[in-house]
């Protein structure tokens, strides 16, 4: 449930999605899903008490998460709307920026780390965790999730890619993903003061 909340990620991956076709979707995706996977293996092994003890460092990494979705924000904000070639193939650099972009907008969200801290203790011991559960169970099921919901946003985005044609109707998509990613920004930031 908690994947299904349209979030920057979520957000992101529609507008990417919408502009650069399902392979583009797909490929952001597994930027995310790498992202969460870092998350969830930090939270499953302890690492989060460094994150606690180093607080300065995780702060730095918070503000510079939080300048990369500021700039992301400031890109979709300025996007110029272009007509919306369907038979398009994204290009190696679009492939490696939807991936970059979906790695990085995962790490630089702390609501991830925190969420995983929250419910796995609720899901399984932490203290019995091995390395063949997080591998065999965690890791499959986390992806398998994300993977799944994902899915459900490149689809819906490819089924509204027609009707996104029009200018307009692609300047108030990226502006709300542009308005989106700068209020998870300041967020990040209000939480660090």
């Amino acid at each position: 449930m908690a994947a299904a909340i349209p979030g920057p990620g979520m957000t992101a991956l529609v507008a990417r999605s919408v502009s650069g076709g399902a392979v583009t979707g797909f490929i952001m995706l597994s930027g995310l899903i790498l992202g969460d996977l870092i998350y969830l293996s930090i939270a499953v092994f302890g690492l989060a008490v460094v994150a606690h003890t180093y607080t300065s460092i995780f702060t730095l990494i918070n503000w510079a998460a939080s300048l990369y979705l500021c700039l992301l924000a400031w890109q979709f904000w300025r996007h110029k709307p272009q007509a919306v070639n369907i038979e398009q193939k994204a290009t190696k650099r679009q492939l490696a920026s939807a991936w970059f972009s979906g790695l990085t907008i995962t790490l630089g969200n702390p609501k991830t780390i925190a969420f995983y801290l929250a419910i796995l203790p609720l899901v399984i011991s932490l203290d019995n965790v091995s390395l063949q559960i997080w591998g065999m169970m965690l890791v499959p099921l986390t992806f398998l999730v994300l993977l799944a919901v994902g899915a459900v946003f490149i689809l819906a985005a490819l089924r509204i890619r027609h009707f996104l044609t029009s200018a307009e109707a692609q300047r108030m998509l990226f502006r709300s993903a542009g308005c989106i990613m700068m209020l998870a920004a300041f967020g990040m930031v209000a939480k660090t003061l």
